[in-house]
């Protein structure tokens, strides 16, 4: 559309004056071309990613109140003296072992120590996975790959490297030194602390192969403990020395307590008064997947059951008045077997509800339960247990919570997806590295939620189906959020062929009819499906060859289901590699978009992002001229929710929007985070949760901003500022009556000038919405709107409007003609 009025805003900027000095002569402009279109903007420029990534899904946005439901994950090995946080820990070969974990650490709970010499001997049985070793200084620990504050030193056979760094709720690589490390053989690692000098020594040699000093802001004392990340490893003899004596832990467990109660790793035994309890974690007959957990009341009187906490024992949220249901499935040895179920507290000595069940029989049954709380506790159990001698099974369990707490009537927490929806967003991806998982496989997601097997996933080895494709499909059709999902490229080309047929086929189709049985009549009409996650992402050129015969098959098979559909690939682009060529030439008119994942954290990303997708538009034209492919952002990756985030991804937004004719999604990572329980790393939530509360960080007003300010048209701008601290993107809408900045100031000074609209014949007054603060500002359960947007209006005295942008800002300037 072009205007009758053809007009130009020239904003004239200069550095503000400080301290009474005058302004610098520097200044900067931005000239708007409204009625030069330079792109007709997708809708779905304002999504977000979601996978289990950190229990986004199960713990999260599910409305699943049980963690561990299908009692999957083994007995926990208790090791007296220390506490396990994450991890399998086992007896070892004269040692203690632990498989691959990101993150997983065993802390010791005794010996806060300062300066010290701290010394373990270290085996890897293989070259993969990632690094293991010692935990220092260790205080505040807590279930999760960055969940603690202390120094780590580890040994990487894989990199062939000595690694130092801190964690402070994140992690911060202080020093990498080359190290020669062969598998299946012990080394010796030794740490000398001394105030903020950190001294590291490798198997024999005399002198340090790494010294570092941590200055004044090292971490002054704690606990030691030993980590892995995503490495098999085995640790024997540890030595702790320091002024008053030396410590010998041979890490040896066959000097520590057996467990008595093979309980599944989630649950937590009840036994009371003089109960006699047994429990096995029981492979023989079990409801769903692998396992059930077998109670026994073997004699004396009381109760003997077990409890779960949520996820990883944070708690479950219960609320006076409020009602909550669930079921589980029992079966026994008799008809004595009578179980009650329960809300407690913590340590069991307030009961808010309970419910006695029919008694189990010899075979699996469902029990039903409505329990209406009369305290209110955040950090509750639930509680099964047998009041009188027997011996049951119990499977399955699910808890919720009723009415307006669930989002329109789903299994979702209303909380949570209402956040979701008034963050404004037009598009969810449903993807991730949890495609990749072998066992990622649709037809084991649909059916009844409670005969869906766990599986082992990319994020969590015990993984939930109980929310999976079909239950994403509804959120976002009751949420009115554009859906798109990945699949597992190992589908089998009919198996694909029938999900198409599933999610969009008429009732009277053969996979049509099974959703329809499945309690959703009507088709999903999915438009987006994207075949793949990051694939060759290692730059494999066999993965790529492997990637796109995967695609050819899947694509076939689904096109001839449904031709509406659009794919998108998901190959790990690179311009110079000969197999993106291969891979854009033969999918050609059968992709539509590209899918680029691209880091955010830092302030300067965008102008990475914005040379990638000018490389890849250019290349596409000349491998593939007149050719319709185009790019889509479904990651905006990186490791932090503050400020600094929320103003790289707004600059990233601003650069996909003056690319919107080739660019029509973007998606930052990821949508949701547990708070304290971040497991595996990717520290970039944008709404964070509790078990009752629900905020969102910088990142999430950013969008927000943006998305509320949403026009159709891109239109020309052009800016120069002092440093290049300005960024600015200039939108309108169809009939021309509004225009918007949006204007990110990266720099550290404020910036004022004049916006000079004599051609635009704006309203007097021009709404603003500002969000700025320090770069490391994040949002808390105690100050949840810390860092948000501001709205205000300023006064434009035509045709010049004064305005400053503040250091540190993300701004939007909304102008409408009168």
């Amino acid at each position: 559309m072009v205007m009758n009025n053809i007009f130009a805003v020239v904003l004239t900027l200069a550095t503000a004056a400080l301290a009474g000095r005058a302004p610098l002569p520097e200044t900067a402009s931005i000239r708007v071309r409204p009625n030069h279109i330079i792109s007709h903007l997708s809708p779905w420029m304002y999504g977000s990613c979601i996978e289990d990534v950190n229990h986004e899904i199960y713990g999260g946005l599910y409305a699943q109140r049980i963690f561990g439901e299908s009692f999957e994950e083994p007995p926990t090995t208790q090791i007296t003296g220390w506490t396990a946080y994450g991890g399998d820990w086992k007896p070892g070969t004269g040692g203690l072992t632990v498989n691959a974990s990101a993150g997983a650490k065993l802390v010791r709970n005794m010996g806060i120590v300062s300066d010290c010499t701290v010394a373990c001997d270290i085996r890897f049985p293989d070259t993969a996975g990632g690094n293991a070793g010692l935990i220092l200084r260790v205080s505040d620990a807590r279930t999760g790959a960055d969940s603690w504050i202390g120094y780590e030193v580890s040994l990487s056979v894989s990199s062939q490297s000595l690694i130092l760094g801190s964690h402070r709720n994140n992690w911060q690589p202080l020093r990498t030194v080359p190290t020669h490390l062969q598998p299946d053989k012990w080394y010796r690692l030794r740490v000398d602390l001394q105030g903020s000098l950190l001294k590291v020594y490798v198997g024999d040699n005399n002198g340090p192969a790494l010294v570092y000093n941590d200055g004044k802001g090292a971490i002054a004392s704690g606990v030691v403990g030993l980590r892995t990340w995503n490495s098999r490893v085995e640790f024997r003899n540890l030595a702790i020395s320091d002024h008053a004596g030396t410590v010998l832990d041979g890490l040896n467990l066959s000097g520590s307590p057996k467990l008595p109660m093979a309980i599944s790793g989630m649950w937590d035994p009840v036994v009371t008064h003089s109960a006699v309890a047994a429990f096995v974690w029981d492979a023989t007959n079990p409801y769903n997947s692998a396992h059930s957990q077998q109670i026994a009341f073997e004699g004396g009187s009381g109760t003997v059951g077990v409890a779960n906490r949520g996820l990883n024992r944070w708690g479950i949220a219960v609320q006076r008045g409020k009602a909550m249901e669930g079921h589980l499935y029992v079966r026994g040895d008799s008809g004595n077997t009578t179980l009650t179920v329960a809300l407690q507290s913590v340590d069991g000595r307030h009961t808010y509800a309970q419910q006695q069940l029919p008694p189990a029989k010899a075979t699996w049954e469902r029990r039903d339960f409505l329990l209406h709380p009369t305290g209110t506790d955040s950090h509750s159990r639930f509680a099964i247990w047998l009041s009188h001698p027997g011996e049951v099974n119990v499977d399955q369990v699910y808890l919720s919570d009723t009415g307006k707490a669930l989002f329109h009537g789903g299994p979702f927490r209303a909380d949570i997806a209402t956040k979701l929806v008034d963050e404004g967003l037009t598009f969810l991806r449903y993807g991730g590295s949890m495609v990749n998982a072998p066992n990622y496989l649709w037809k084991n997601m649909i059916g009844p939620r409670d005969k869906r097997s766990q599986y082992d996933g990319t994020w969590y080895p015990y993984s939930t189906n109980g929310f999976a494709i079909p239950e994403f499909l509804q959120f976002c059709e009751t949420a009115h959020i554009k859906p798109a999902f990945a699949i597992n490229i190992n589908e089998s080309p009919k198996d694909a062929a029938d999900m198409v047929q599933y999610l969009n086929g008429p009732a009277s189709s053969l996979w049509g009819a099974k959703r329809v049985a499945d309690g959703h009549p009507a088709p999903y009409d999915v438009e987006y499906i994207e075949i793949g996650n990051e694939e060759a992402i290692n730059g494999s050129k066999a993965w790529y060859q492997r990637y796109l015969e995967s695609f050819e098959r899947l694509y076939d098979a689904m096109h001839a289901a449904d031709p509406g559909i659009k794919f998108i690939i998901a190959a790990w682009w690179r311009p110079d590699e000969p197999w993106c060529e291969t891979i854009a030439k033969a999918l050609n008119g059968k992709a539509s978009l590209w899918d680029v994942h691209v880091n955010a954290d830092n302030l300067g990303d965008a102008e990475h992002v914005d040379r990638t997708l000018t490389q890849m538009q250019e290349q596409f034209a000349k491998w593939i001229p007149g050719s319709n492919l185009k790019a889509c952002i479904l990651e905006e990756n990186g490791g932090r929710h503050d400020l600094q985030r929320a103003l790289g991804h707004a600059r990233i937004l601003n650069v996909v929007m003056r690319q919107g004719g080739f660019v029509r999604i973007d998606c930052p990572a990821n949508c949701l985070q547990p708070y304290h329980e971040n497991d595996n790393g990717w520290d970039q939530g944008q709404v964070f949760f509790t078990p009752d509360e629900v905020w969102g960080m910088p990142p999430y007003y950013a969008q927000q901003m943006a998305s509320l300010n949403r026009e159709p048209l891109c239109v020309d701008c052009t800016t120069t500022s002092v440093d290049n601290d300005l960024d600015v993107t200039a939108t309108r809408s169809e009939d021309g009556k509004t225009l918007v900045l949006q204007v990110v100031n990266s720099g550290d000074t404020a910036q004022t000038g004049s916006v000079n609209a004599q051609h635009f014949a704006s309203r007097k007054h021009v709404e603003t919405w500002t969000l700025c603060g320090a770069l490391t500002d994040v949002n808390t359960p105690e100050n949840p709107r810390k860092v948000t947007w501001h709205k205000a209006q300023v006064e434009m005295l035509a045709p010049t409007l004064h305005y400053t942008f503040l250091p540190h800002s993300y701004t939007i300037l909304r102008m409408t003609k009168r």
